[in-house]
């Protein structure tokens, strides 16, 4: 069992940093976005699941055995057993571990309380300033009087598909419904929640050892996704056209715009016809997921569960 916890230590630095830095400069994902998402939600849960591992096991090696034989958690017989070096690493790793577990869920309560009420107050706000008037074709959508085209949802039960004047006069019908369809999708999935759990995670791990990428990759992959629900309506030439239209436009925190620093990619992808994905590639993605998940607990966790069993056995 002295082997468990560098090698879930391990496993957790690898995977928060160096794998999400690997994966987020290839380019296979833009042909399936889908797997990859999987791909990176099980990197996400596995970095968490194998730091919470490596200060378990930590905390099995200090329950050595007492006079009785049975687990004791004395720390002058934890040193006498274990040295005064290898006990003060043994602690100041199980106290990291700790300090990650109350920082993700410390991340996960701020993130939603702050994010809801962002939307909250911003939903509130489009509600008053809506100019669609007798114009409007559908209850979730809202119109701003701004000149340039803009265009964002808002997630939530009550949820919102913000578009501006400039939208409305500068694209064509195929464009607008094809603009309206991405952010739907973003609605229906709930990209949001995705959002939210990888950018608890992020925070949750210490800034030298969590990879930026991860967070920027996950952004684009879910955009990825909208697109290609939006082209099953339009065809990509009226969703390129609309991206390119809304690529300077903002949207407040908490919302999922259209446009953005990745446009030009999107775009890319769209005339490439790269949307319809590789079943081989996907494939390989869905079955490195479940590695990712599965291996390290056989190979790791059950032995570590069956010497805690065997210590407590005593």
């Amino acid at each position: 069992m002295n082997a468990t916890a560098p090698v879930f230590a391990g496993l957790a630095l690898l995977l928060a940093g160096p794998a999400p830095a690997l994966l987020s400069r290839a380019t296979w994902p833009y042909r399936t976005p889908r797997a990859a998402l999987v791909l990176w939600q099980a990197i996400a849960l596995a970095a968490v699941l194998s730091a919470f591992g490596s200060g378990l096991a930590i905390a099995a090696e200090l329950l050595v055995p007492g006079p009785d034989g049975r687990p004791t958690t004395s720390p002058t017989r934890e040193i006498d057993a274990l040295g005064l070096p290898l006990w003060l690493a043994y602690v100041l790793v199980f106290a990291l571990t700790l300090m990650v577990g109350a920082r993700l869920v410390f991340s996960i309560v701020r993130v939603a309380v702050h994010t809801r009420r962002r939307r909250a107050r911003h939903r509130m706000l489009v509600d008053l300033l809506d100019q669609s008037g007798p114009r409007r074709h559908a209850h979730d959508i809202r119109v701003l009087a701004a000149t340039e085209p803009i265009a964002y949802c808002l997630p939530g039960l009550r949820r919102r598909v913000v578009l501006s004047e400039g939208t409305l006069t500068k694209m064509d019908g195929p464009e607008i419904t094809a603009i309206v369809s991405h952010e739907r999708s973003h609605l229906r999935a709930r990209h949001d929640l995705v959002l939210e759990a990888f950018t608890a995670v992020h925070e949750a791990f210490p800034r030298v050892v969590r990879s930026k990428a991860a967070l920027g990759s996950v952004k684009l992959l879910i955009e990825l996704l909208a697109d290609d629900s939006a082209v099953k309506v339009t065809g990509p030439t009226p969703l390129a056209r609309a991206l390119v239209a809304c690529a300077k436009s903002t949207a407040p925190q908490g919302a999922l715009a259209a446009g953005g620093p990745t446009t030009l990619i999107r775009v890319q992808r769209l005339g490439d016809r790269v949307n319809g994905g590789d079943v081989r590639i996907a494939t390989a993605a869905y079955l490195g997921s479940m590695a990712i998940l599965v291996v390290p607990t056989l190979a790791v966790a059950v032995p570590w569960l069956v010497e805690l069993s065997r210590l407590f056995g005593h």
